[in-house]
């Protein structure tokens, strides 16, 4: 599977992987960034095509697990259409784009 990107080559959320007892945060950074991230981590980063991206690892010092960390997390980011889909609403609905979403009830 493919990592899911935003526009400017970053994550779309923050998103925490965890392998074992080491755990990895990735966090979407803004155009011109790069990759911030140590280790195994921005190997597996980079080797995603992922060029704009915090990252802080916890837990592990082990390569190998901050590895599997990073790819466990790359898997649970999902794209604005998956969510909405997911919520079964549109994706101007999800960002309270439409009318739909704006109507609160007063008291």
């Amino acid at each position: 599977p493919t990592a899911t990107m935003a526009r400017n080559d970053s994550i779309p959320h923050t998103t925490v992987g965890s392998a074992t007892s080491a755990s990895v945060i990735l966090k979407p950074a803004g155009e011109g960034t790069g990759v911030i991230a140590g280790g195994a981590t921005r190997t597996v980063l980079e080797l995603a095509g992922v060029e704009n991206v915090l990252s802080k690892q916890l837990g592990s010092d082990s390569l190998l697990n901050n590895a599997r960390a990073t790819v466990n997390a790359l898997g649970k980011l999902r794209s604005p259409a998956q969510v909405a889909q997911l919520r079964g609403k549109s994706v101007r609905q999800l960002f309270g784009l439409d009318d739909v979403t704006k109507k609160v009830d007063t008291v």
